[in-house]
């Protein structure tokens, strides 16, 4: 496949609106992203399963899922270094037999889920809670609903944020009342979850969060947009986008909302992303590809394939996966296959194995899912939790084909 420089869409032509509570007045119309880097790489700053940060909420592996670009809280330095054991290398036996059936190692994957939402580590319970709301395993959500008191605030935001995606109204009332909570990022999840209640009054927090003077409140407002999947919030989204003061995270995110919001006019943006010298963007710009979810964006997946860095063609092999294409499962076979993580230090190998996880939960296919036992076997709870949302990614797509 042959891409050249993709023509630029007439994004000027959009009109901006200024959000509520905003100072701002001039607006920065450049579409790259600033030339200076973070002092640590957003790629290397990040992780648990489904929570980056940048100096914010530094952590070591990668996200489950597109959805936690944001959870950067500025006040937060927790860092994953916690796990004090040494990572087990994932056994260099390939002749591993296929599982004839999902449902035996699933019993597994729940307790898994359910001793990471009482587990010490406030990381740990976040990622578990994220888990249960991608699986959308219902019958765990009183368990999450009970975590709306948490003295975390990522605990708190993330069970903020599974109430609204399950809509779960038994958890209406409890989360109303984060309406009130100290953090700011905690009441803009509440009214998230409350807007996917019915209440639409949700939109106004998020509209005026958005224009925050607090980067890290602004960042999850845009994203939290984004997922409302409402197209009238393009014009907040690019005007975040081109605020002059919009740091990484800000953009990351803004980019994130618009593809989630199918908006083509993205692309561009995203391709600039894939070709940049640094792996961490391009792990990002594979994301916003996957979640934009075109032909045009297929194709530049593809691409990706080639990569130099293992995590970023995992990455492309993972939201391959979520389109529906088998195109990575040799990148994810040669992660066991040809032994990739010898001479990784625990980090790295804890972020691959993640990764692994997540591209196998995607794809699905035998020659990848007979690793899953191994990966819910790991010491790493992080790695075991994205273990195990690919046993219910798996699962849920073996009941639709029946």
């Amino acid at each position: 496949l042959k891409f050249g420089v993709p023509k630029v869409p007439k994004v000027s032509e959009l009109k901006f609106e200024v959000p509520e509570g905003s100072k701002v007045k001039n607006l920065d119309t450049r579409f790259p992203f600033p030339d200076s880097r973070r002092a640590s790489s957003i790629g290397h700053r990040v992780s648990g399963i489904g929570y980056q940060a940048s100096c914010i909420w530094h952590l070591t592996l990668v996200h489950f899922s597109s959805l936690f670009l944001a959870f950067s809280f500025a006040f937060l330095a927790f860092t994953v270094s916690g796990c004090n054991k040494l990572l087990q290398t994932i056994s260099a036996d390939f002749d591993v037999p296929p599982i004839s059936d999902i449902n035996q190692v699933r019993a597994e994957a729940i307790r898994i889920v359910r001793e990471g939402l009482d587990d010490d580590n406030p990381l740990t319970r976040a990622n578990a809670i994220e888990v249960i709301a991608a699986a959308r395993e219902i019958k765990l959500m009183p368990r999450v609903q009970r975590l709306l008191k948490d003295e975390f605030v990522p605990v708190r935001f993330a069970a903020a944020l599974a109430v609204g995606d399950m809509e779960y109204a038994l958890g209406e009332n409890r989360v109303a009342q984060l309406l009130k909570d100290k953090d700011e990022n905690v009441r803009i999840a509440a009214a998230y979850a409350l807007n996917k209640l019915g209440h639409s009054e949700g939109f106004k927090t998020l509209r005026r969060a958005i224009a925050s003077d607090d980067k890290t409140v602004r960042a999850n407002a845009a994203l939290l947009l984004g997922k409302i999947g409402d197209r009238n919030q393009l014009k907040f989204l690019y005007w975040a986008l081109r605020r002059k003061d919009s740091d990484d995270k800000v953009r990351f995110n803004a980019v994130q909302a618009i593809a989630m919001l199918g908006d083509e006019r993205i692309y561009p943006k995203l391709w600039t992303m894939l070709i940049s010298a640094y792996h961490d963007d391009r792990v990002f710009g594979i994301q916003s590809m996957g979640t934009l979810g075109t032909d045009e964006a297929r194709n530049a997946l593809i691409t990706m394939l080639d990569d130099d860095v293992l995590e970023v063609r995992l990455a492309a092999a993972e939201q391959l996966g979520a389109l529906g294409e088998g195109t990575g499962v040799p990148e994810v076979l040669d992660v066991f296959e040809k032994n990739l993580t010898a001479g990784l230090d625990r980090q790295d190998r804890e972020r691959i194995y993640v990764r692994t996880a997540l591209a196998i939960g995607r794809i699905g296919t035998a020659s990848l899912t007979k690793f899953l036992p191994q990966l819910l076997a790991d010491e790493s709870k992080f790695v075991q939790l994205a273990a195990a949302k690919a046993v219910f990614q798996c699962r849920k797509a073996e009941t639709a084909r029946q």
